[in-house]
C-alpha cells in the first residue's frame, strides 16, 4: 500500500506502507537488497525527508527509513510514544520483516530511541546526530512536561496549531531556532508535516511521555560502540550533553562539526557522512 505523499516528497517512489501493530509503519528504502542494514530514525517532529541528503551518501549499505508513531506518514494505532514503547514497537516491526540491523543512525530523540534498541536487540553499532540525551534544564524541566501533557490532552490542539501556526514564516522561524538554516524545499516539507493534525498530535504525545531517566542512568553499562556528532552551533541539544553522554559509555565517542545547528545533517550531509563512514568501517562485518 502506498501512502499520501506530497508529489515532491524525497524517495517517493521507495515509499510502502508495512502494518505492524500496533501502527501503520511508512518504511524507505534505499540501497543494494544484500547490503548490511542501516536503520535511520528522525527527530521529534521531523519525518524520513530529514535524511534526503544523508541517506544517499552511505554507499555500501541498504538504508531503510522510517517515520516514528503518529508522526510522518505512519498512521498511530496506539499512544505508545515513550522512547521504551517506540524503542519495543520499532525492533517489534524489525522482526517480522526480518531486517538484520547492522547499526542505527538516530537524529535527536531517534538516537535515543537507538541506544534503548541497542539495550534489547544486538547492533554492531550506534550513530546519533545531535543526540537529545539530557534533561530539561531549569524552570523548563518541570513547566514545559506538564505543558506537553496539558496540549496532547486537550481536545483539537493539533487542529488549530496546524491552521493558526503552520505557515512559512511560522516554519522558518522555528527551524532556525534551533541553529540551522536548511534549503527551500526542506522548509516546504516540514511546513507540510506541521499542517497534518495527526503529525502534530503524535508529536505532542511524544513529548509528553518522553522520559530518559532510565536509559540516562544506564549509560555506562551501554556496550554497543557508539558515535555521537554534534553540531557546536545546535540550540536546541547542547552539544556538551553528548560529549558527557560518551564520557559515560564503555565504548562512546564524541566529534563536534564547526559551524552547524541541530539539522547539521540536512544542513551538511557530507560532512556528517564522512565520519560515519568511518565510524561503520571500523565495526565487525555484519553476519
Amino acid at each position: 500500500m502506498q501512502p499520501n505523499l506530497p508529489p515532491d516528497w524525497p524517495f517517493r517512489d521507495t515509499s510502502r506502507m508495512i502494518a505492524c501493530k500496533p501502527h501503520q509503519w511508512h518504511v524507505q528504502e534505499i540501497g543494494p537488497q544484500d547490503a548490511p542494514i542501516l536503520l535511520l530514525l528522525h527527530g521529534a517532529g521531523g519525518a524520513t525527508h530529514s535524511f534526503r541528503h544523508l541517506a544517499p551518501l552511505l554507499l555500501g549499505y541498504r538504508v531503510i527509513m522510517i517515520d516514528l508513531p503518529g508522526q510522518g506518514f505512519t498512521r498511530m494505532g496506539a499512544k505508545r510514544c515513550g522512547v521504551d514503547a517506540m524503542a519495543a514497537d520499532i525492533a517489534t516491526l524489525c522482526n517480522a520483516q526480518n531486517w538484520q540491523i547492522h547499526a542505527i543512525i538516530g537524529h535527536s530523540a531517534g538516537a535515543a530511541i537507538a541506544l534503548r534498541m541497542a539495550e534489547t536487540m544486538p547492533l554492531a553499532g550506534v550513530i546519533g546526530i545531535n543526540a537529545a540525551l539530557g534533561k530539561f534544564e531549569g524552570a523548563s524541566g518541570w513547566i514545559f512536561p506538564i505543558m506537553a501533557r496539558l496540549l496532547a490532552m486537550t481536545p483539537f490542539v493539533a487542529q488549530l496549531f496546524s491552521k493558526i501556526a503552520a505557515t512559512p514564516r511560522q516554519v522558518h522561524s522555528l527551524l532556525t531556532s534551533t541553529g540551522s538554516r536548511i534549503d527551500a524545499a526542506g522548509e516546504a516539507q516540514y511546513l507540510h508535516l506541521m499542517q497534518m493534525p495527526s503529525h502534530v498530535g503524535a508529536t505532542l504525545a511524544m513529548m509528553a511521555q518522553w522520559n530518559l531517566d532510565g536509559l540516562i542512568n544506564r549509560l555506562p553499562q551501554q556496550t554497543t560502540p557508539c558515535l555521537l556528532i554534534t553540531g557546536d552551533k545546535d540550540l536546541a541539544v547542547p552539544p556538551k550533553i553528548s560529549e558527557q553522554a560518551t564520557e559515560r559509555m564503555q565504548r562512546g565517542k564524541w566529534i563536534s562539526l564547526p559551524g552547524f545547528g541541530h539539522l547539521v545533517q540536512e544542513e551538511a550531509a557530507e560532512a556528517v557522512a564522512a565520519p560515519i563512514l568511518a565510524f561503520l568501517n571500523t565495526l565487525p562485518a555484519a553476519q
